[in-house]
């Protein structure tokens, strides 16, 4: 299963641990956001708030655009100290090196006590990854399979993306049990393997039909 538009540019995962532009999968669901930060030298405001679902590379896009900027990066953004948001921020605009910060929801969803904050933030672009489609699911499967080290027929994909939850999460759940499934019995990755080991995981469902 391929499609155009899933293109190797990075990898919306941490396992293995990288920065490398060619391990990234872009695709539909991110393809806003990396397009947005191609165009960094062009904002107005030299910052922007990056969301997205857990596991759908947002951190590993940051740590690239940072690499390649010298900007500065707050990935779980909510979790720092607003002093240390706001002041970053304006280091930003003085400085114009760029600031990412990376949050599972913006504001309002995100309380922000701090009122300059809170305005900054109002001003600040927000760019979202969205969840994965199925096109991006397979492509994710085959690769982090491939990381491992498992040689998987194309056809595992196929079988798989009508199966499996849409997000992030449920493709790493899903290639680490087929990892504990090759591990245990050191069979051949096939797709009746997959099946059953998934389905021992409690990680697939009955196929979506067609129309």
């Amino acid at each position: 299963m391929t499609d155009a538009r899933v293109n190797q540019i990075a990898l919306p995962f941490e396992w293995p641990v990288a920065d490398s532009d060619e391990d990234f999968l872009i695709a539909d669901s991110n393809r806003a956001a990396f397009e947005h930060f191609q165009r960094w030298s062009t904002w107005p405001v030299m910052a922007t708030l990056l969301t997205g679902p857990r596991k759908s590379g947002r951190s590993l896009l940051g740590r690239i655009f940072v690499r390649k900027t010298g900007g500065r990066l707050f990935d779980d953004a909510e979790d720092h100290l607003e002093e240390d948001l706001f002041h970053a921020w304006n280091d930003a605009q003085e400085r114009r090196k760029p600031l990412l910060l990376i949050a599972d929801s913006p504001p309002p969803a995100w309380k922000v006590t701090l009122p300059d904050l809170r305005s900054r933030l109002a001003a600040t672009p927000h760019v979202t990854i969205d969840p994965p489609g199925d096109e991006l699911i397979g492509s994710l499967v085959m690769k982090l399979l491939g990381d491992r080290g498992i040689a998987a027929p194309q056809e595992l994909a196929d079988f798989l993306v009508p199966r499996i939850e849409r997000s992030y999460v449920a493709v790493q759940k899903a290639v680490d049990a087929l990892d504990r499934a090759i591990l245990s019995h050191h069979k051949r990755m096939t797709v009746p393997v997959a099946k059953r080991a998934l389905t021992e995981a409690g990680l697939i469902r009955r196929a979506r039909s067609a129309g």
